[in-house]
């Protein structure tokens, strides 16, 4: 029950992976309360938030993170921040000569921005950018008696349409950034053709000199303002030179501070507007090298996608059904998983029963078995004011939850392990409240704990397999700018409502939903690793895509990472009984 804060440091390699950690952060920043009698909440905010002081002597929280992305990727955000802004010194310039200034136009500011820059400047917005004092609000907005611009933004909950005007994650970015937290990398282009990082030796080469020491020493600043360090998140780009980078830093991060926990998480859009058959492959190969190198180097490593596959063909993307996004949208499909991350993050950032890194890693990284899949029910499928048994007990069939990695399940009970997270029932039953002498049901009916309901509903899906759960209760809440993308069955707090809102009626803003999530090591990941070994081996790249292997890697450890990624499917074979097959028996095989 100890409430210790075990830090965690966030790192944010590559557009794709910001676009997620944008919204994921503002998922965080969305559920602070800024009320000191307002009792602690569930998750520690201190594990990933870090306390500072701006030298106007302003206290300041801002996120534990360095966030790396390429030249014009910022767009209005300055890479040093404006919270910590001392103002310009000129008093350093001493040429006297003629001087000649080349005025550029700034990038306009969406409506987003534009109104936070004036809560910022204190400016009071007009009552008729917001909806009538009717809206439902969400529950950190109640609890926040401190007038702040975060607590403007969570009260008025007003509805911005940012599809069309998102180009950059910084577009949506709702919080103020540590002047350490932004690294850009000057090599590479943002947008363009000339000077792009497409492959994952450019990425590799990148981790040297100025670049390698810029990184050591912001890490060296946040990790040694840590008490009790459990480890790092990674968000990587897993298409572009950003998984040779990634790789480097999370060698970088396992040599450096051994003993800490490294979750890795590779993201991979549903879709990239610049596509060809020739990018496509790069983006495969930049997949797998990844995929290899950062799960040998991390303590965890779990692909994140709505792609229906890591290959060239993937299926169609994962649909949800009380979702409604674009899956070619960036701003979309990065929220989805940002809401997912929130969920498969929460064991380790629970202020009392948290689950360290190292443990959550331990229970599901055995025998070698480093890579894992997710999955996710986006939101969580439960009738307002029914219970927990009552909402499990509609999903007889099949599990509530869809692909979150590109793997599908197996569907056959096997599995060697898994972390199952339910998040934000708050307000809800978790038992049935049948009345005395009533027969259950179900048997999920009859069960006296949520922990009870949610173990025995999985194990009929897993009967064997070793289950290890969180529940709770804290929503995901969704303050502006995050996209309305659910359906309007759901009500504010995201539960299913009985009835649709009346024709002609006011849009429902979903303002929290409820999340479910599982981690999965099991017999699954074989097909799908083995598919993406044969997608890379049916060519030959020295003839096929020559240009890959200009600046790395060499052909012999093209070869060898190939062979890695081989003997990693095979780690997950097992026969019909469940059991692990020899070495031998498999080398019959292939």
């Amino acid at each position: 029950m100890s409430s210790l804060c075990r830090e965690v440091i966030t790192l944010q390699l590559g557009h794709y992976s910001n676009f997620a950690g944008t919204h994921w952060w503002n998922l965080q920043d969305a559920s602070l309360s800024y009320d000191p009698e307002s009792p602690p909440g569930e998750i520690q905010s201190d594990v990933v938030f870090r306390e500072g002081q701006t030298l106007g002597g302003h206290v300041t929280y801002t996120p534990r993170l360095i966030a790396m992305d390429l030249k014009g990727s910022l767009r209005t955000l300055r890479q040093e921040g404006s919270l910590y802004d001392a103002g310009k010194d000129t008093s350093a310039v001493t040429w006297d000569g003629s001087i000649t200034m080349h005025e550029e136009s700034p990038p306009a500011k969406n409506s987003f921005l534009e109104d936070l820059d004036k809560l910022d400047k204190g400016e009071i917005l007009a009552e008729a950018d917001f909806p009538s004092s009717s809206q439902p609000q969400c529950s950190a907005a109640r609890s926040l008696s401190v007038d702040t611009v975060n607590s403007h933004l969570a009260r008025v909950q007003k509805s911005y349409r940012l599809e069309c005007s998102v180009k950059v994650w910084s577009d949506f970015l709702r919080i103020h950034l540590h002047p350490r937290t932004i690294s850009v990398i000057h090599q590479y282009n943002h947008d363009g053709e000339a000077h792009r990082l497409e492959a994952f030796g450019q990425g590799e080469s990148l981790l040297q000199g100025s670049v390698l020491e810029e990184l050591e020493d912001r890490l060296h600043f946040f990790v040694e303002e840590c008490d009790y360090l459990q480890g790092f998140q990674v968000l990587c780009d897993l298409a572009d030179g950003f998984a040779g980078l990634g790789s480097k830093v999370t060698e970088l991060l396992h040599d450096s501070y051994g003993g800490r926990g490294i979750l890795t998480w590779g993201l991979l859009p549903v879709s990239h507007p610049d596509s060809t058959p020739v990018k496509d492959l790069y983006r495969l190969l930049n997949c797998t090298l990844g995929m290899v190198h950062m799960a040998s180097h991390s303590s965890l490593f779990c692909p994140l996608t709505l792609r229906g596959g890591l290959g060239r063909r993937p299926s169609s993307p994962t649909m949800f059904t009380h979702l409604s996004y674009d899956p070619s949208l960036w701003y979309h499909s990065s929220s989805v998983l940002a809401l997912a991350l929130d969920t498969l993050t929460a064991p380790y950032r629970l202020r009392n029963n948290s689950v360290p890194m190292w443990q959550l890693a331990d229970d599901l990284a055995v025998s070698g078995r480093k890579v894992v899949a997710a999955y996710g029910a986006v939101p969580f499928p439960m009738m307002h004011g029914s219970s927990l048994p009552d909402a499990l007990s509609t999903y007889t069939d099949v599990l509530p939850w869809r692909p979150l990695s590109g793997c599908a399940e197996a569907g056959d009970g096997r599995c060697y392990g898994q972390w199952a997270t339910l998040k934000g029932f708050e307000g809800q039953k978790l038992i049935s409240s049948l009345a005395a002498g009533t027969k259950p049901p179900t048997p999920l009916h009859s069960l006296h704990s949520g922990e009870d309901v949610l173990a025995s509903y999985i194990r009929s899906f897993y009967p064997s397999a070793p289950l290890a759960l969180q529940l709770v209760s804290t929503p995901s809440e969704l303050a502006p700018p995050f996209p309305q993308i659910f359906s309007q069955s759901l009500g504010a707090q995201g539960f299913l409502e009985g009835q649709p809102p009346p024709p002609g009626s006011t849009p429902r803003v979903v303002s929290s939903v409820p999340v479910m999530t599982s981690l999965q090591s099991g017999p699954a990941l074989d097909p799908w690793l083995s598919e993406l070994h044969r997608g890379v081996s049916a060519f030959d790249i020295r003839r096929v895509a020559p240009s890959f292997l200009s600046q790395g890697p060499e052909v012999l450890d093209y070869q060898e990472a190939l062979e890695q990624l081989r003997l990693l499917a095979r780690c997950y074979r097992d026969d019909s009984r469940g059991v692990m097959r020899s070495s031998s028996e498999e080398e019959d095989d292939d």
